[in-house]
């Protein structure tokens, strides 16, 4: 019998110090909240995404303050994609060891 173990938010990751690696994640867009158009983009199968930049990173998020722009609209997964939970954790580990 294997049990998981339960892994508990860190700290240290606070809205002051999220380095916003989430939003170099592909996201897809699967309900209307209210993206704005020019922060839509469509995939190679024709489903809308959130438009990236040329380097990866999220369009609607403030370069200077890493904070998201639209975040009162932004999309679904998104919302769901909690500061401090596991995958928000395996995105900063997965970071870390590529820098």
């Amino acid at each position: 019998m294997t049990t998981e173990a339960t892994t508990q938010p860190e700290p240290e990751i606070t809205c002051a110090t999220c380095r916003a690696n989430c939003c170099r994640l592909e996201v897809m867009l699967i309900t209307d909240t209210g993206v704005p158009d020019h922060f839509i983009a469509l995939d190679k199968w024709g489903s809308q995404t959130m438009a990236r930049l040329a380097d990866g990173w999220c369009a609607a998020l403030d370069r200077t303050t890493f904070k998201c722009t639209i975040y009162d609209n932004r999309p679904w997964v998104c919302r769901e994609f909690a500061m401090g939970d596991y995958e928000c954790i395996a995105e900063r580990t997965a970071v870390q060891v590529m820098a």
